[in-house]
């Protein structure tokens, strides 16, 4: 009762005589000699321990927070509010299944055969398969299964040059002078080269020698070459960080 009024903030814990509380359980634990119910008094040790914790914390100072041990004691405070709800949902859980419990004892299983009316109306189980069918099924039953393996042929790919992959799309563009991506990569299979031309278009664009257009987002990219003067000079230089 106590943990509930709490709870519900309709008694403030600063107001509870523990004491008081403990002379008159010790008294009842006495009245009830040794064959008293060990359960009924470990909770009560349970219930008492939390409000002893909850009337400490609730008497801690409630003003500016200074150092860290004032922080650790006011979570302790919402510790014990959180073991307090804890305890009663445990409460009604264990109430709710002897209720299940309790009902469940009134049921009980029917041992008789099944009526007459409804085993005719269980249709004739009639086989379709053959001796040969349940064999080959069987085979394929107890055939060991493939042990799955991981694959590392990622692992030891080609290494894709930037440069070279640069040097491409710079002899296409200046070709063709606009083209899209698409176009670019056409024929392609490789994953790498694909990502190595996208990465040789962002370190053209860097270089100022091409520059590009997309109307929506994950549309079409469109190139179009811009450099009045290159030479392979400026080629050489290009993907430097990336073949580190």
């Amino acid at each position: 009762m106590l943990l509930t009024l709490i709870s519900r903030a309709e008694l403030d814990i600063t107001e509870v005589a523990l004491s008081r509380v403990t002379d008159e359980f010790i008294a009842y634990l006495r009245a009830m000699g040794p064959e008293g119910d060990l359960d009924e008094a470990s909770e009560f040790l349970v219930v008492a321990a939390t409000l002893l914790d909850m009337k400490i914390a609730g008497l801690l100072p409630q003003g500016e927070l200074v150092d860290a041990e004032s922080v650790a004691l006011l979570e302790a405070r919402d510790l014990l509010f959180a073991r307090l709800l804890q305890y009663r949902a445990f409460k009604e859980v264990s109430a709710w299944f002897a209720r299940c419990l309790q009902r469940e004892d009134r049921r009980h299983t029917r041992t008789v055969r099944l009526d007459e009316k409804y085993r005719s109306a269980v249709p004739e189980l009639k086989w379709t398969l053959s001796a040969d069918d349940f064999a080959a099924l069987a085979v394929v039953a107890m055939a060991p299964k493939q042990v799955p393996t991981v694959g590392l042929d990622h692992l030891h790919a080609p290494l894709v040059s930037i440069r070279e992959q640069a040097a491409i799309v710079v002899t296409l563009l200046r070709s063709a002078g606009t083209l899209n991506f698409r176009d670019l990569v056409a024929g392609v299979t490789e994953t790498g080269v694909v990502v190595a031309r996208f990465l040789s278009i962002l370190e053209l664009y860097r270089h100022a020698a091409l520059s590009f257009e997309q109307l929506e987002p994950l549309g079409e990219l469109t190139l179009r070459w811009t450099a009045e003067r290159w030479s392979e000079e400026n080629l050489a230089a290009l993907g430097a960080d990336y073949d580190r």
